[in-house]
């Protein structure tokens, strides 16, 4: 996690706080060199209330069917 002192987080707040939006990833305010403060994005709750893992997975092809296997090459990593 990304940390900055309270120092440089005052004098470049607000694109700090566009790079959080941007890239999603917290940033943690030190002062003195202990955490003060942390700054997370935004999650809208009511977008996730009707259905929390909406977006968090990924459909790769066809799961159910079974898949093809060469046993030869089994066998050799055994």
């Amino acid at each position: 996690m990304k940390t900055i002192a309270a120092a440089d987080f005052k004098a470049r707040c607000l694109a700090l706080l566009e790079q959080v939006r941007k890239t999603r990833q917290p940033l943690v305010v030190t002062r003195h060199g202990k955490p003060v403060a942390e700054i997370s994005p935004y999650v809208d709750k009511s977008s996730t209330k009707d259905n929390p893992l909406k977006g968090s997975i990924l459909h790769q092809g066809d799961l159910l069917s079974p898949i093809e296997v060469s046993w030869d090459s089994v066998k050799k990593n055994a």
